[in-house]
């Protein structure tokens, strides 16, 4: 294994989304995750309130805007499990649209009868399709660091499980659609 970051916040993990250049993927697994700046909008959300001013999600959409705007592609698959989690719901329903709308390609895997796709359970980003970062969260959902992986071999598995996500997965709108008619019923 290769570098290690352990601060979400830091200079050194928003590099790696500035400096690639033409795609960034995210392959999500967790059910719930536990990040400090998701605190405050994750307990307005469960409570019933309005959607709080939140300076890191502008950030980070004006970044994924301005990379897109650079002709770069920002995508992720979120394998999911049903009946969703209170955490996806948030996810969802508060923390995708403002992504979706700037131009990420976000998609939804649901997890068919409780039967994991063909998928590593675990996080990771693939930049440029060859700049692998492994990430490792805790039991309960605590981010602990992500991980620079430089075996070719291990690298091209991962974009092979990053092809074969996008193409089992369903587009964010329509799984949103499909969400609503499930729970109209």
């Amino acid at each position: 294994m290769g570098r290690r970051i352990t601060d979400l916040t830091s200079g050194e993990f928003d590099a790696l989304f500035t400096s690639f250049e033409h795609t960034a993927y995210r392959l999500e697994t967790l059910q719930a995750y536990d990040v400090s700046y998701e605190v405050e909008p994750y307990q307005a959300f469960m409570a019933g309130h309005r959607r709080p001013a939140d300076s890191s999600k502008d950030q980070w959409v004006g970044m994924i805007e301005a990379a897109v705007e650079a002709g770069k592609v920002f995508q992720r698959v979120h394998v999911v499990t049903e009946p969703l989690t209170d955490y996806l719901r948030y996810e969802l329903g508060w923390s995708y649209p403002p992504n979706v709308e700037v131009g990420e390609d976000i998609r939804i895997l649901p997890a068919q009868s409780g039967r994991w796709p063909a998928l590593p359970r675990y996080d990771y980003w693939l930049f440029d399709s060859s700049d692998l970062w492994v990430m490792e969260y805790a039991d309960d959902g605590t981010f602990r660091w992500i991980e620079r992986v430089e075996d070719p071999r291990v690298i091209v598995r991962h974009a092979y499980w990053r092809d074969a996500a996008l193409h089992q997965a369903i587009p964010y709108r329509d799984y949103m659609d499909r969400a609503e008619l499930l729970a109209a019923s």
